[in-house]
């Protein structure tokens, strides 16, 4: 392999990523930086565009911001080292070890242009929406979307940063407050990074919805109260295990019925948080908001929240050997990253080292 060419994963069309030679990217602008990739999560959203995209990948008109469409390289939960600055650089120097915040959104001279830069009508991630991303050997970044990790977090750390920042903004964007009940429907990646969010918060009881066994172990590991969905009526059972109602439930798996469940397990004045993106429309009986004076709300992403995780981190929470089920090289991201994904609900979260 020469030095101006790299390996990387790019998506072609749903099932269809392929591992090849591509040019090694260069900096173009005195506010970006070239980072090698060390570690990198295959994210749900990537799981997603594997089998039903695209969604966030363009690919009829090139991103308003990358300026690009597919065939586009694909990862964006990751850390690695950075190797180049450009002139205009004062964040992170070469050598240092970082974590990538990968949301495309307006910025100039090494910022975010909007306060909610996550709101931006032309949202974008680093790893979805052009530019790069990490299921490649390296990638150049803006300034802004770089974050320090401290020595004691290692680059398996720095790469679920980004979902853990999912579930922690999902939680400071919710109602909850220290001493609160709340309940989490699905135990995914994202799910299991809202509990430990919520243990963090100050949540005084932490329940779970799930239905894979590997996954109802892993919450209650983590120290979430467990519920088979297909175990009685749900909501009776969260009902009677919470006193009446929790304060917050978070939805994260993204199907109506049990966005309907998550409204019906708040108590009267309780809220509802949606973690998920959906891939369909969902119906819901405005009544059970407004009888009982819920309050339902969405996320997207995560803003102003990186320092938050990293500091969580070097408490403990969020770990690593929690989390990772499978470290592979990149030559085998589909068939023993999507596909497994897919295939096996014990996996959890599966890191890619593209210089492997």
């Amino acid at each position: 392999m020469s030095e101006q060419h790299m390996k990387a994963a790019r998506w072609y069309r749903a099932r269809d990523i392929r591992v090849e030679q591509i040019e090694v990217p260069t900096l173009g602008d005195p506010h970006q930086v070239k980072v090698k990739v060390a570690a990198c999560g295959i994210c749900g959203s990537d799981l997603h565009e594997y089998a039903a995209g695209p969604i966030f990948i363009p690919v009829d008109s090139p991103h308003p911001l990358s300026h690009d469409q597919a065939p586009i390289v694909m990862g964006h939960e990751f850390a690695g080292e950075v190797v180049e600055v450009g002139s205009a650089v004062t964040r992170v120097a070469v050598g240092d070890r970082v974590a990538i915040e990968p949301i495309l959104s307006p910025h100039r001279d090494g910022a975010y242009l909007m306060e909610r830069y996550n709101l931006s009508p032309q949202l974008g991630f680093h790893g979805l929406s052009g530019g790069g991303g990490g299921f490649a050997e390296y990638t150049v970044v803006g300034e802004h979307m770089v974050h320090r990790l401290p020595d004691a977090l290692f680059y398996e750390q720095g790469a679920l940063v980004e979902p853990a920042a999912v579930g922690l903004h999902a939680v400071r964007q919710s109602s909850l407050k220290a001493g609160d009940s709340a309940v989490v429907f699905g135990a995914g990646p994202i799910g299991l990074m809202v509990i430990e969010s919520l243990k963090a918060a100050g949540a005084a009881s932490i329940h779970a919805v799930e239905l894979s066994a590997a996954r109802k172990q892993r919450a209650s590991e983590l120290g979430a109260i467990v519920h088979d969905p297909t175990e009685r009526e749900i909501v009776e059972r969260l009902m009677a295990a919470s006193g009446g109602g929790f304060d917050v439930a978070f939805e994260v798996t993204g199907l109506p019925a049990v966005l309907n469940q998550s409204i019906a397990s708040t108590h009267p004045g309780g809220e509802t948080v949606i973690v998920s993106i959906w891939e369909s429309e969902a119906a819901i009986h405005p009544n059970q908001l407004v009888i009982q004076e819920r309050t339902l709300k969405g996320i997207i992403a995560y803003r102003h929240i990186y320092p938050a995780v990293i500091a969580l981190m070097q408490q403990g929470y969020y770990r690593a050997e929690d989390l990772v089920t499978a470290r592979i090289a990149l030559d085998d991201v589909v068939s023993q990253g999507f596909e497994a994904l897919l295939a096996d609900k014990a996996q959890v979260k599966i890191l890619v080292d593209p210089s492997a």
